[in-house]
């Protein structure tokens, strides 16, 4: 197979393409860059032939000629214009998408879109409407949100929800963190993984969580928690609070009487985070200064990158503890999943960007392989069936990405 990746020379991005060379199924893989240097420094960096050079634009017609040689798109792109621009050209020539956003691109985020551009006439809903059925049309699967979270984190909840005679509530406790000694010389006790305006958007958005059986809209950061995570060896006290991270569920499992996705961080960082904003520094209503137009966020974002920035030696956890409640046989029942997963020295690669990319990697060789049939936009915890689950944690698992399941009853 042959798969062609949008932001291949970014972190994640490039990941996604190192996994992928490796695999014996894959004959090419692309790479999309505005950037010709990017292209070829990645190259390098990946280190196959089977690599292959796409200097060009999202939006660039020579990149909509390129799919066509192409069987499966991965969209390793950073906000929702760039997203579903790529995802509707692929859709268009008949291609296969993969997506890591953390978007459900059938019920587009109406909050801070990002530039998202939308058809004449039609709402972001009716756009999401529209292109499902573009992918239904067009015999191709638009597998929706695997990466962390969504994708581990949603494909663990759903066989949790399998695993239960009657599932009642789940929550997902997803998160990107430094390691301890790193938190330690960073503002916010933060290191950046992933692009750090966006963080600051889940931040300070409307949030979509069930709670006793309807849907109601939260502000991000609120229903906070405090607790021990004691696996793996690791005897860590964490903080996680509710942000967009799995959008898809609260339509794909209406079964669930509650249902929240929260990111985790380390003690503090929530307490620095509201100090911001209480100073209005995560505002959007541009403020004049020296005659100028600031917008308060954006500056805050300039501002901190550079120091979130990992220093020589510093690596990055992705830890995850996700807890499904319910009956089984009877009996109060529950399943927690847990991960905790460490860059890798060897290869320099992140933590966020082997939990993401690897993720992406293995869900795109699925729908190449024909493995995930369902057309149209596909949410991984539709995707990943109980079938295919044990393979899917299998290969997380060859790539040094431990999953722990542990089902307990009373």
């Amino acid at each position: 197979m042959k798969i062609l990746v949008f932001g291949g020379t970014g972190k994640i991005g490039a990941a996604v393409a190192w996994d992928l060379v490796r695999e014996d199924s894959v004959e090419a893989v692309g790479l999309v860059s505005r950037s010709p240097d990017a292209l070829q420094r990645t190259k390098q960096w990946i280190g196959s032939e089977k690599v292959v050079l796409h200097p060009g634009d999202v939006a660039g017609g020579g990149v909509r000629k390129v799919l066509a040689d192409y069987d499966v798109v991965v969209n390793a792109l950073p906000d929702r214009r760039t997203s579903y621009r790529a995802a509707h050209q692929a859709i268009e020539h008949g291609v296969h998408v993969v997506d890591m956003l953390e978007e459900y691109h059938r019920r587009p985020d109406p909050y801070e879109t990002e530039g998202l551009e939308l058809p004449p006439g039609m709402t972001a809903e009716e756009y999401g409407e529209w292109l499902h059925e573009q992918a239904l049309r067009n015999e191709v699967t638009f597998l929706d949100g695997i990466g962390f979270a969504p994708g581990i984190s949603n494909i663990t909840v759903g066989e949790g929800i399998r695993k239960l005679d009657r599932a009642r509530s789940a929550v997902a406790r997803v998160g990107g963190i430094p390691e301890k000694a790193a938190a330690a010389r960073h503002p916010l006790r933060y290191m950046v993984t992933w692009a750090f305006d966006h963080v600051l958007r889940e931040y300070m958005i409307k949030v979509q969580v069930k709670k006793n059986g309807r849907v109601v809209e939260v502000d991000a950061l609120t229903d906070r928690e405090t607790f021990p995570f004691r696996q793996f060896g690791v005897n860590e006290t964490l903080e996680c609070a509710i942000t967009p991270g799995m959008p898809s569920f609260i339509y794909t499992r209406p079964e669930l009487g509650d249902f929240a996705e929260k990111t985790i961080r380390w003690p503090g960082h929530y307490a620095a985070v509201d100090v911001l904003r209480e100073c209005g520094l995560l505002d959007l209503d541009p403020v004049r200064l020296d005659g100028m137009a600031v917008v308060p966020r954006e500056f805050l974002a300039r501002l901190l990158t550079p120091r979130l920035q990992p220093r020589p030696g510093e690596r990055d956890v992705c830890v995850m503890w996700n807890t499904v409640l319910g009956t089984k046989a009877g009996r109060q029942a529950r399943v927690d999943y847990y991960l905790w997963d460490e860059a890798d020295p060897v290869t320099g690669i992140s933590s966020m960007a082997r939990v993401t990319g690897f993720a992406a990697a293995i869900g795109a060789r699925f729908v190449g392989a024909g493995k995930i049939r369902g057309r149209g936009i596909v949410p991984p915890e539709d995707a990943i069936t109980s079938e295919l689950y044990p393979e899917f944690i299998a290969d997380l698992a060859r790539r040094g990405i431990a999953v722990r399941e542990v089902e307990s009853s009373s």
